[in-house]
């Protein structure tokens, strides 16, 4: 015991002083070796400096670069969907009748970006429905699940192995058994409460499972960026689900510390699931190591849908992308709006462009509506958050507080014509580090459905207003300001 007390006593002693040659040699690969923004930098040998051992430790699990290296490079979308997308770039280009109808007449160069920068096809045919409880989505998501006759593909950034997955994976079970494919995709950080041999088990029972960027030895997860935020659910190109519901007991309202929680989750029937069933495979593929690509019947059974259709696109955003599509979203919605705009977020850290357009947007007359949480469920992320709150409050801007519970949906609505709700929040690290999807949506009457029950939010929200705001305590400054200095590493 003496012995093994001595080396880890030796290894302690090496580490405390070669410390400063550690951190010099860090913030010469930061400062030289990798293409940051200019406030990342500063805020990352800032904390080496005047935190020398937590500034090391955050480095090692937050600080590595490893932004669209070989180990994100994903197969592209395959020869005949890329065809597709060419066409319709054409027929944008050429200002073809067809393509330029009400939806999206005054967003061409937004769909015409979409198309260029994510392959993301405007498709036209497509049914919406909105979940903004989870029981409700839930219900919903196992009934389809139960009506599943080939396939069923899922991905969740967290799923729990408890009383809801619970519900869930029986009816996997059942399916894989009646010769349904079943494939279900999970991030490792995000489901690092659930033991290996749970999926095991599952594989074995007839469920195909894979591991988005595993932790090392099973347990030891070095890295916390570059996490796969994405939640997908496919069934047989019928149906398909995005947006921020993860798979918990807590999402169906069963958790004290939260209460209620608010959420938003799209229900798509239309030409539109393709474009998730391609990003749910693009993801597979390189967690599983295999080519689905090579199944073209997975990419078969496209129905229109069967009400009132939706222009749409997928867009999605990642370290694999060389452009931050989702937030290059964000910025050309907020340049476009002329009446008003409307976020819910649960986490509000906008980078320097978002930030100054919404500014603009404020001081232009526009109604600028945002809507956080009224409780932290990461209190570093929460006060960086309110410190930007700060700044738009102050600017003019409708700033509220969700007071039943906890506020997780995340999206934009502008001037009741456009709307972009998916999984990302509104935050550098949903913009440049984690993989997100949202759906852009072109049509007033699904824009016009999210601003009402954004309305019926109201009722149960706190502004922010000016005197509020100022008058809030020291200690609360003091976070913000804290907290506010390290948003870049957030």
């Amino acid at each position: 015991m003496s012995e093994a007390f001595e080396i880890v006593k030796t290894g302690i002693d090496f580490f405390c002083s070669h410390l400063v040659f550690f951190n010099m040699l860090f913030a010469i690969v930061i400062v030289f070796f990798q293409r940051r923004d200019p406030k990342s930098v500063w805020a990352w040998l800032l904390l080496l400096y005047f935190i020398p051992v937590l500034g090391f430790v955050f480095y090692l699990l937050l600080g590595q670069d490893m932004h669209k290296r070989k180990m994100f490079r994903i197969k592209e979308v395959e020869d005949h969907i890329s065809k597709d997308i060419r066409q319709q770039e054409y027929r944008l280009r050429s200002r073809d009748v067809q393509e330029l109808d009400e939806n999206i007449r005054g967003y061409e160069d937004l769909v015409m970006y979409n198309l260029e920068a994510g392959e993301a096809m405007l498709t036209k045919d497509n049914d919406v429905d909105i979940f903004i409880d989870g029981n409700e989505k839930f219900r919903a998501l196992m009934e389809d699940l139960r009506n599943a006759e080939h396939f069923i593909h899922i991905q969740y950034y967290i799923i729990k192995n408890d009383v809801l997955f619970n519900q869930i994976k029986d009816i996997l079970i059942e399916k894989a058994a009646q010769g349904v494919e079943v494939r279900v995709l999970f991030d490792a950080m995000g489901c690092r409460s659930v033991r290996h041999s749970y999926w095991k088990w599952l594989n074995e029972k007839g469920v195909q499972t894979a591991e988005f960027f595993p932790a090392i030895l099973r347990r030891l997860q070095l890295r916390i960026n570059y996490r796969n935020h994405r939640k997908i659910v496919v069934v047989d190109n019928k149906v398909a689900y995005v947006g921020g519901f993860n798979v918990g007991k807590e999402y169906i309202d069963l958790d004290e510390k939260f209460g209620h929680w608010r959420d938003t989750h799209l229900r798509i029937c239309g030409s539109a699931v393709l474009g998730l069933q391609v990003r749910f495979i693009l993801d597979w593929n390189y967690a599983a190591g295999e080519n689905l690509f090579l199944r073209p019947e997975l990419f078969r059974g496209i129905e229109a849908g069967t009400r009132d259709f939706c222009d749409m696109q997928i867009i999605s955003s990642g370290p694999d992308k060389t452009t931050q599509q989702i937030h290059d979203n964000y910025l050309r919605l907020i340049n476009k709006a002329q009446k008003s705009i409307y976020i819910q977020t649960p986490y509000f850290i906008p980078d320097e462009a978002i930030l100054n357009a919404l500014m603009i947007a404020v001081k232009s007359g526009i109604e600028v509506n945002i809507m956080i949480p009224c409780m932290p469920d990461h209190p570093f992320v929460y006060w960086a958050t309110y410190s930007y709150i700060g700044d738009m409050v102050m600017a003019g801007a409708n700033c509220y507080t969700y007071n039943n519970g906890f506020l997780h949906s995340k999206g934009m609505i502008v001037d009741g014509k456009v709307l972009c709700y998916g999984t990302a929040n509104m935050d550098i690290r949903s913009f440049a580090l984690n993989f997100e999807v949202n759906a852009v949506i072109y049509d007033e009457k699904k824009a016009q459905e999210m601003v009402d029950i954004f309305q019926k939010d109201l009722e149960v929200c706190r502004q922010i207003t000016r005197d509020y705001y100022v008058a809030r305590r020291l200690k609360i400054r003091i976070k913000e300001q804290i907290c506010r200095l390290l948003s870049p590493l957030l």
